[in-house]
């Protein structure tokens, strides 16, 4: 029993050594956005925390919608789906391409949970513009998509676990096309070593910090032609997929 109490005495000093240096590597460096207790900024540079806070915001679709207008996103609420017992949303909402999200989306009427649309706003911010600008001078204009909400199970499959987009908390991205009207597509663009390919390895490495999982043509040939983003949010301990 002393053994035991011993034991757990240190894994609380631990516990708490390891608080203390991510409060100090943080201040250090000026970055709360690193540190697990400080709110979600979606403003601010991705942090060592950003993608769980992404996915927590699954379960509170207010906090989520406070993070998109403290961001300044432009967005509509999208009205309540009502799929059944595993199908459906009551978080939808659609981004705007004006204000501080730019992007446009093709087709145009694209409705996602809420806390896939705030890590896209990341995305675009952090990752996908600054490629394009670093990559090929100029900015996305638009990305291609395959969609969000389908009640179906993965793969669509008559049995077996449901997906993600069942419930609207997954986007598939097919490509994207640059103010120039460069296209750029994962089915013909991903393999290879042009710019292109290396744009789209690129975003889908930055994708990797903000979702649960993200899904490519490296995975299998179901995703041969995508980009599959969700966030399924399974705890704090849960798994994370960047394939």
């Amino acid at each position: 029993m002393r053994a035991l109490r011993r034991t757990l005495r240190a894994l609380v000093v631990l516990i708490c050594l390891l608080a203390l240096a991510f409060a100090l590597y943080a201040f250090i460096r000026n970055r709360p956005q690193d540190l697990p207790w400080t709110p979600l900024d979606l403003g601010q540079p991705v942090g060592l925390f950003t993608g769980r806070k992404l996915t927590a915001l699954t379960e509170d679709y207010p906090r989520c919608r406070l993070r998109l207008d403290r961001a300044g996103a432009s967005y509509a609420e999208a009205p309540e789906v009502d799929g059944g017992d595993h199908c459906g949303y009551s978080d939808g909402v659609r981004l705007r391409a004006r204000g501080s999200n730019t992007i446009r989306f093709a087709p145009a009427d694209l409705t996602t949970s809420c806390s896939v649309a705030a890590a896209f706003l990341m995305w675009e911010w952090n990752t996908i513009q600054p490629a394009a600008q670093r990559i090929f001078g100029q900015r996305v204009e638009t990305v291609q998509h395959f969609g969000s909400y389908s009640c179906r199970r993965m793969y669509g499959r008559d049995s077996g676990p449901w997906s993600e987009h069942a419930t609207a908390d997954a986007l598939d991205v097919a490509g994207f096309e640059l103010a120039d009207g460069t296209r750029i597509s994962v089915a013909g663009d991903w393999n290879g070593s042009g710019d292109k390919a290396r744009f789209l390895h690129a975003v889908r490495d930055g994708a990797c910090d903000l979702y649960a999982t993200v899904l490519s043509p490296d995975y299998n040939a179901a995703h041969r032609d995508h980009l599959h983003l969700d966030q399924a949010n399974r705890g704090a301990a849960g798994w994370r997929a960047c394939r």
